[in-house]
C-alpha cells in the first residue's frame, strides 16, 4: 500500500508540473488550443492504460454511452476552464477554488445518487463555502473570469465524478480514461478551428510539458490505484497545494495574504473531510448510514 501512496504523490506532482507549464504560457496560446495539444499528447499514455483483453475501440465505447459523453463533455469544460483559471490567477488561489470539487460531489450525490448525508458532511459543505467567501472576499476585491473559471472547473469535475459513479464499476479502465481524453480533444479542436493561432517557438516546449506530464500523471494514478485503496490515494491530491505555493512563489512571484491562507485552510479541511471517510467499526444497524 505504501508504494501506491507514494505513486499517488508522484501523480499529483506531475499534475502540478503540468499546470505550471500551462501557466508559463501566460495566455500566449488560447486555452482551447492548449487543451487540444495536451489531450493529443495524453493519447501517448493509452498503451500503458490498456489492459489485457481491452480493444482499442473501448476508448470510445462504453456500457453506458450517455454517461461516457457526459464525462467527455465535462472533461473538456473542466480542462479548458482550468487553463483559463491558471492563466489569470495565482496557482494556490486557483487550486483552492478547484478543490471545491469534493463539496460539489456531496451536493450532487444528494440530488442524483439519493445519498444520505449527515450533519457532519453538511457542516463541511458550509465550512467549505465559508472558505470560498474568505478567499474571494466579494465586495472587497475585484472578481474576474479566472475566479469563475476555477469554480466551473471544480463543478464540472464533480459532475464527471458523479457520472462515473452512476456508470458503476463495470466500465473498463481504458474507457474511463478515454472519456477524459477524447472530450477535451474534441471540444478543444472544435473551438480552435475558427481562430487558430500558431504557437511560437517558445510555447512548444511548454505545451509538450503540459501534455506529457498529464499523460504521465494518468499512468501513475492508474498504478497507484492498483497498489492501494482509492481512499488512501485520494488525500494525496491535496499535496498539489504545496506545489502550487512553491511554484507560485519561485516561478511566478505570487504572494498570499493571511485572509487567503485562512480561506485555503478552510477549503482544504472541508474537502478532506468530505473526501476521506475514516474506517470505523460500527453496529450492524448503522453500517449503511453515512456520516
Amino acid at each position: 500500500m505504501l508504494k501506491g501512496v507514494i505513486l499517488g504523490f508522484a501523480c499529483y506532482a506531475a499534475f502540478a508540473i503540468s499546470d505550471a507549464c500551462v501557466k508559463s504560457l501566460h495566455g500566449s496560446v488560447p486555452a482551447y488550443e492548449a487543451v487540444f495539444a495536451g489531450a493529443l499528447l495524453c493519447l501517448c499514455a493509452l498503451p500503458f492504460i490498456r489492459g489485457r483483453g481491452d480493444r482499442w475501440r473501448d476508448v470510445v465505447v462504453a456500457n453506458r454511452p450517455g454517461l461516457w459523453w457526459i464525462r467527455a463533455l465535462t472533461g473538456g469544460i473542466c480542462n479548458i476552464s482550468a487553463v483559463v483559471a491558471f492563466t489569470l490567477l495565482p496557482m494556490a488561489e486557483t487550486f483552492a477554488l478547484i478543490f471545491l470539487m469534493p463539496i460539489f460531489v456531496t451536493l450532487l450525490s444528494v440530488l442524483f445518487l439519493k445519498e444520505h448525508v449527515g450533519w457532519r458532511r453538511w457542516a463541511a459543505v458550509l465550512i467549505g463555502f465559508a472558505g470560498v467567501m474568505v478567499v474571494l472576499r466579494p465586495g472587497f476585491r475585484e472578481l474576474g473570469t479566472g475566479h469563475f473559471a476555477a469554480i466551473l472547473c471544480g463543478l464540472s469535475g464533480a459532475v464527471s465524478m458523479v457520472a462515473m459513479r452512476l456508470a458503476g464499476a463495470h466500465e473498463k479502465r481504458i474507457s474511463l480514461y478515454g472519456a477524459g481524453v477524447v472530450g477535451p480533444l474534441l471540444l478543444g479542436g472544435l473551438l480552435m478551428i475558427p481562430h487558430f493561432v500558431w504557437p511560437d517557438v517558445h510555447a512548444w516546449p511548454l505545451l509538450l510539458g503540459y501534455g506529457l506530464m498529464q499523460g504521465l500523471a494518468g499512468v501513475l494514478l492508474m498504478l497507484a490505484t492498483l497498489l492501494a485503496p482509492a481512499n488512501r490515494i485520494a488525500p494525496t491530491q491535496y499535496s498539489q497545494m504545496l506545489w502550487a505555493i512553491g511554484f507560485g512563489y519561485w516561478l511566478f512571484g505570487d504572494t498570499l495574504d493571511w485572509p487567503m491562507l485562512a480561506g485555503i485552510v478552510l477549503i482544504l479541511g472541508a474537502g478532506l473531510f468530505t473526501l476521506v471517510r475514516e474506517e470505523k467499526v460500527t453496529p450492524w444497524w448503522r453500517r449503511q448510514k453515512l456520516v
